[in-house]
């Protein structure tokens, strides 16, 4: 085994992990793109769309999990969210996940372009809700919600994503869920989506054991030190980091697709 592809493969996943943390998504937005790219650039072999979608499932899962119980000791876990967005998520998410193992790699990767590019408008959308200290207070549309998360499960459960990075601008700007209350919540229902999408995954059999290990590692490291820094940033700084990742992925992967 090549420890210098096992220190690489530990690195990327602290990173997402890290920012799962932070700004509550699954840390696949990171991830994606890293395992895709960066070992064939240092000279490693390269992962396939398809490996690179069950890899991240397993990361997410892990890094949501750990960075969740940490939100939860802050009151700003909103459960009824939760339940409304959780359900369909993972539902959606268990089919994608599941038909992904029929798709070619070039559709992998738009799908994967398409929800990120999606993402980026809501950032630049005018957010109008209150922000709040608590989940406690905090009220939204049922159905929409519902009706949101089963579409973004199945999307995302294509690329093992489980959707995180375009739950959380959906609560922002059409749920109105404050910044921490969203991304508390963002991370719970992660957690729950990743359970379908990681299923989906080992059904396929695409999951490598050793980078799985090595990210899991990572994940549980590193996701709870951004999920407690994420609690005293303040939540501007947050909602930036968010849309800066989420362009910045948005533009190499379309760049790819398109050159």
């Amino acid at each position: 085994m090549d420890v210098m592809w096992v220190a690489l493969l530990f690195t990327i996943g602290v990173l997402g992990s890290f920012i799962s943390g932070l700004v509550g998504i699954g840390g696949s937005i990171i991830l994606y793109p890293l395992l895709l790219f960066v070992p064939p650039l240092l000279g490693f072999g390269a992962f396939t769309a398809q490996e690179v979608s069950a890899i991240s499932a397993v990361q997410v899962f892990f890094a949501s999990m750990t960075a969740m119980l940490v939100f939860r000791k802050g009151g700003y876990l909103h459960r009824p969210l939760v339940l409304y967005m959780g359900v369909p998520i993972i539902a959606g998410s268990f089919i994608g996940s599941f038909f992904s193992n029929r798709l070619p790699d070039s559709a992998i990767n738009l799908v994967y372009a398409v929800l990120a590019l999606a993402a980026a408008i809501l950032m630049f959308l005018p957010k109008k809700g209150k922000e709040a200290e608590t989940g406690s207070t905090v009220t939204f549309n049922k159905p929409l919600a519902a009706g949101l998360a089963l579409v973004i499960g199945s999307a995302a459960g294509i690329v093992g994503a489980a959707g995180a990075f375009l739950t959380v601008p959906v609560m922002l700007v059409l749920l109105r869920i404050p910044t921490r209350v969203a991304i508390a919540s963002s991370l719970a229902i992660t957690f729950v989506s990743s359970i379908g999408a990681v299923s989906g995954k080992l059904l396929g059999g695409h999951i490598q054991l050793v980078p799985a290990i090595v990210l899991i590692v990572a994940s549980t490291l590193a996701a709870p030190i951004g999920a407690k820094l994420s609690k005293r940033v303040n939540i501007k700084v947050l909602q930036a980091i968010l849309a800066v990742l989420i362009i910045a992925t948005v533009i190499k992967v379309w760049l790819t697709i398109l050159t």
